[in-house]
């Protein structure tokens, strides 16, 4: 019998790259399924044509060979299409019978990979108030799973390799017929893997990966706040044969600090002055949180509890540029025990500022006012009022 050109069976030209086979594969594929065409012959003569076809062109030796010599140059080098039928497509081909039907060899779920993501790590750590403002660089010890370095993660013996699982054939599954009915099975030799290690690492036991304990290097940006996570790619267990690991995240927490408090980016705090500097105003050193000293003016006559703002002097901002502010809240002290001539003082003070507001009482303008309206009520009925 005679075959049909490759790249016309595909329907694509001698110049189509491998996606493009790729696609009119999948197309044909979907198209004579033996599932999709159930007791048709000849579609079941197309589905093994398009596999055929494709097996050659997808591989750039086949190919080569294939286009110098055609058909003949092929038994060269014992290719004979799939003389296993249905079977040997599927297993194959199973990457695109599992984006077509989600199943793989004959019907059933495809051969799970035989490595797997390692498990994200959390871990809780306490920050000072100052390393959450300023940011930090910490080392943690964790418990974790890494590589296996005797087998290189492989779980297979060095110079050894894996092999078809001789009970699935390399598909994952055990199919079982019953009728009409077909079972499918995840396969106890490989449990699902379609492959099996000849010799199993030593060290590992073909798992690819052992406890041990590891240093993490944290680096803490400058503005994390307490109940944040930060995300370090790939520091987190090592994936099971060979997987990719997974992530490592920390938790933050932070402690209180005694002289600040915190509301996103704003910071907070208070700072105490006599009573006499809240009068006649003044200076006062105010220990920023960095260490340094900031010299803040009181300004005569300053009232306990208010507050003055300073820009920009608070939390870096994590998403951009620049910082919060600072608010400093005046607590005015009074004292709890005075000498005797302070209390003469007071008391002189006390006084002048009775007499200041005796002064003040007789020149309210209600006063003056009510004086004037009798004076004028007088006046109109001829009497005289002092």
């Amino acid at each position: 019998m005679n075959k049909r050109d490759y790249y016309e069976v595909l329907g694509i030209s001698r110049q189509a790259d491998a996606e493009e086979m790729k696609k009119a594969y999948r197309k044909l594929a979907l198209k004579f399924h033996p599932d999709r065409n159930p007791g048709d012959k000849e579609a079941e003569e197309q589905f093994k044509e398009a596999a055929e076809a494709y097996e050659v062109l997808r591989d750039p030796k086949k190919r080569q060979i294939y286009d110098a010599y055609g058909h003949e140059g092929l038994r060269g080098t014992g290719f004979d299409g799939f003389s296993g039928g249905f079977e040997d497509i599927f297993s194959s081909f199973g990457d695109i019978f599992q984006d077509l039907f989600n199943f793989g060899f004959g019907g059933g779920p495809r051969a799970r990979t035989a490595s797997r993501p390692g498990d994200d790590l959390l871990y809780d750590l306490t920050l000072t108030f100052e390393e959450a403002v300023f940011g930090a660089e910490k080392e943690v010890q964790v418990e974790t799973l890494a590589s296996c370095e005797h087998c290189d993660g492989r779980g297979a013996e060095p110079g050894t390799e894996e092999s078809t699982c001789p009970m699935c054939h390399g598909s994952g599954q055990v199919v079982q017929s019953q009728g009409f009915f077909r079972i499918s099975t995840t396969c106890v030799r490989c449990q699902g893997v379609g492959r099996v290690l000849v010799s199993p690492c030593a060290k590992c036991n073909g798992q690819g990966r052992v406890r041990e304990s590891r240093t993490v290097q944290v680096k803490v940006p400058p503005g994390v706040d307490a109940g944040m996570r930060l995300r370090l790619r790939g520091e987190g267990a090592a994936g099971y044969r060979g997987g990719a690991a997974g992530d490592f995240f920390v938790r933050i927490d932070v402690k209180p600090h005694e002289s600040f408090e915190r509301d996103g980016e704003n910071l907070f705090s208070r700072v105490s002055i006599s009573f006499v500097q809240a009068i006649l105003g003044g200076e006062v050193d105010f220990p920023l949180l960095d260490g340094t000293l900031k010299t803040i003016q009181i300004e005569r006559g300053t009232q306990p509890g208010k507050v003055i703002r300073f820009p920009n002097e608070g939390v870096p901002r994590l998403k951009g540029y620049g910082k919060g502010d600072l608010f400093i809240q005046f607590d005015v002290k009074i004292p709890t025990h005075v000498t005797k001539r302070q209390e003469e003082l007071l008391k002189e003070f006390q006084g002048i500022e009775k007499e200041k507001g005796e002064k003040k009482v007789k020149k309210w303008p209600w006063r003056r006012k009510k004086t004037e309206e009798k004076n004028s009520h007088a006046k109109a009925y001829g009497e005289s009022r002092p």
